[in-house]
């Protein structure tokens, strides 16, 4: 009986995930593991999550447009930077407590660890950095562009809380620590998953590039369409996110933040497109599109350069064999002395010989005169 009141509850029940009817019931601590003041996350987590996932999916397109995987990874570390700051940045001004209590004690401005970013941050500070960098290397910026914002998409998972609601979908966060818990109007009520409407629309988006990628060789194509696609969406999906209504420029039109930042992007977006359209041209069938039509060191310079350093390789290596040389010289020199000495010690030796053998020979001369004298006077 127990086992059919616990199946007629739920549908599943794996404890942290309970689906209805009617609900989707969440209870899982946002922290993974807590040791002392460190804290691991779900959200760090899905952030190293995002970027492997990006990295991998945007690999093929960065090969076909001739950007090698050692540019990418140099880009890469400069925009996770870029991103992660002008992400939290972006929240931190959005929050009604800025000056009570971000600028009051700066050094929760950065503390990403608090939970909260905000997207359109990240995106205002990628974008700066991925055309510097593509300056650097000497990449074509749009094509750049292209490659980044498909990066984006593929990483881009995260969402927030959504309204109340009664929908047979809705979810239903019980976990004190979480997020939706935090404001008592969205703990262990039903509220619209509006993190799965942001999923949803990121994989649609995502295959949509994908296809508009294969097809169209005009470099900067690809961030419009996600430009103006992140930007319509999130103006929509906060219709079902619990986040304050704000007016911007005296204008109450019952907005959040970031719809009000969807509006100024698309209203900057239309220069922009005028300017792509405009100034962007194909690339040609069997040209290099990260480099096409972007001046490069002249081969001259190059030739110039590995001539240099094969002259001062050539150069080290005359010096180290004069230097070996000298060494065999002077150790040349040194036996020679040695043999020299050797040789000298020897004359002295056989001289020393000689005297004592012509002593010898003068006594035996003596005797034979002497010998020669007596006989003489024996005649």
């Amino acid at each position: 009986m127990a086992f059919i009141s616990a199946l007629s509850s739920y549908v599943i029940d794996w404890g942290w995930l309970r689906i209805g009817p009617p609900y989707i019931y969440i209870n899982i601590d946002p922290a993974i593991v807590r040791i002392g003041p460190f804290v691991l996350s779900w959200y760090g987590l899905m952030y190293a999550v995002a970027i492997i996932l990006g990295l991998r999916i945007v690999r093929g397109y960065t090969m076909r447009k001739g950007i090698t995987q050692a540019a990418v990874y140099r880009i890469l570390w400069w925009c996770i930077v870029a991103g992660i700051i002008g992400g939290r940045l972006y929240f931190v001004v959005q929050q009604p407590d800025l000056f009570s209590y971000y600028l009051a004690q700066p050094q929760h401005i950065l503390a990403t660890w608090e939970g909260g970013m905000a997207f359109y941050g990240a995106i205002f500070l990628v974008i700066p950095t991925l055309i510097w960098r593509a300056r650097r290397e000497r990449i074509n910026p749009l094509v750049l562009l292209d490659a980044g914002v498909l990066f984006a998409a593929a990483g881009q998972i995260f969402g927030r809380i959504g309204y109340r609601s009664t929908l047979p979908w809705s979810t239903v966060y019980q976990n004190p620590h979480s997020w939706a818990c935090l404001n008592p109007a969205t703990c262990n009520v039903p509220v619209q998953p509006a993190a799965s409407y942001e999923l949803l629309t990121n994989i649609l988006m995502l295959g949509l590039m994908f296809f508009i990628a294969w097809r169209v060789s005009r470099p900067g194509i690809l961030m419009l369409v996600y430009l103006f696609g992140y930007a319509i969406t999130q103006f929509l999906l906060f219709f079902v996110r619990d986040n304050l209504v704000v007016s911007f420029l005296g204008l109450n039109w019952g907005l959040k933040q970031a719809q009000w930042t969807s509006l100024v992007v698309l209203v900057i977006l239309i220069p922009i497109t005028y300017l792509v359209l405009r100034y962007s041209k194909p690339i040609p069938e069997g040209e290099v599109a990260a480099t096409y039509g972007i001046p490069q060191k002249p081969a001259v310079e190059d030739d110039r350069e590995k001539a240099e350093n094969a002259e001062n390789t050539e150069k080290d290596g005359e010096k180290s064999e004069v230097e070996e040389g000298k060494i065999e010289e002077s150790g040349s020199e040194g036996v020679k002395e040695t043999a020299a000495e050797g040789h000298g010690d020897e004359g002295d030796a056989n001289a020393s010989r000689e005297d004592e053998v012509v002593p010898g020979k003068v006594r035996e001369d003596g005797v034979a005169s002497e010998s020669q004298e007596i006989i003489a006077e024996n005649r």
